[in-house]
């Protein structure tokens, strides 16, 4: 079974990410061939500014490798490493009928948040599917909210196949349904576009200050609070052990816990979760020739099965 993911390097990844995507891929490793992509390509949707965007894609490299990504078990690879996937992408857009983008939630999505409409972004689920057809994956695993984007790919491998014969392997979605809505500081999902997010790697006083925002309601220390609806145990059951989940619902039921310290709590296991991610990412930063290496192997792994696809879709149409 051959396994694709992607993350765009957008900015700072935070634990909804974690949660969402990157604890995820790490444990698929175990279960299939890996590949593991940074769409540098699709960050440019939104992200214009070229030392940020270099900046950003180093970034997630280093947090990917900290939270143990393995390049033994994953070919961990930029985007724009394996330029064969843009000109399948254009054979693959010959064939995309505007419908199928124009029915495309996450382009009016993003244009209802403010970003500017551009081709790039209206015809972003082509590139995706260029990224996953061309590697040959049978399993893209994504959030609800990413299952359109791989039912256009199929819906395009299909067409393509069904025009110019059998040519690309059809992706099957693996949607992670277990996986459960990592609640912002202001108690919406938590999200770089909202600016409510708790990142990975920070630490010391801004982590400590971000904790501390968390939106509760307004009772007292001595009232009995319930836990089932509030941020902060919302986070901090992502972390603990079933027995200290109960042990502190219990303490909100009774009373006598202040939000205060329940956030205390929850820093605690921030800091313990995410210490030794934290000391990684600091060695891998000293030694970005390593993590160069890394991601320049995964694009060769990459761009073996990416240079066969290519070839047989380019001798399909015509072109060879």
């Amino acid at each position: 079974m051959r396994i694709l993911s992607g993350i765009q390097p957008s900015g700072k990844l935070h634990i909804g990410n974690y949660f969402g995507m990157m604890k995820p891929a790490i444990e698929l490793q175990e279960q299939g061939e890996a590949y593991l992509f940074i769409a540098n390509y699709h960050a440019m949707t939104t992200v214009q500014d070229a030392g940020a965007l270099r900046q950003m894609t180093a970034d997630v490299a280093l947090d990917f490798l900290a939270c143990g990504i393995d390049p033994e078990k994953t070919a961990f690879y930029r985007q724009s490493d394996v330029p064969e996937v843009h000109e399948l992408a254009w054979l693959l857009s010959t064939l995309t009928p505007m419908g199928l983008l124009e029915r495309c939630h996450s382009y009016k999505d993003k244009i209802a948040k403010g970003i500017a409409a551009s081709h790039g972004l209206f015809a972003y689920p082509v590139l995706m599917a260029a990224d996953i057809l061309a590697v040959n994956a049978n399993v893209v695993p994504v959030g609800r909210d990413q299952k359109q984007h791989v039912e256009v790919t199929r819906d395009l491998a299909t067409k393509f196949n069904n025009a110019f014969g059998e040519v690309f392997t059809v992706p099957e979605p693996s949607i992670r349904e277990s996986v459960a809505v990592v609640p912002g500081v202001d108690g919406q999902k938590m999200s770089k576009s909202y600016d409510n997010t708790i990142e990975i790697f920070a630490e010391g006083k801004p982590l400590k200050k971000r904790v501390m925002s968390i939106v509760t309601d307004s009772k007292g220390l001595d009232d009995p609070k319930d836990p089932t609806t509030d941020n902060v145990f919302a986070l901090y059951r992502l972390f603990a052990s079933e027995a200290e989940q109960e042990d502190l619902a219990g303490r909100y039921r009774a009373g006598g816990l202040g939000y205060g310290h329940a956030k205390t709590e929850l820093l605690e296991k921030l800091n313990e979760h995410f210490a030794p991610m934290r000391d990684r990412r600091r060695e891998l930063a000293e030694d970005m020739d390593y993590v160069e290496d890394v991601l320049r192997q995964g694009a060769e792994k990459a761009s073996v099965l990416a240079r066969t696809v290519l070839q047989k879709a380019r001798q399909a149409v015509g072109l060879e």
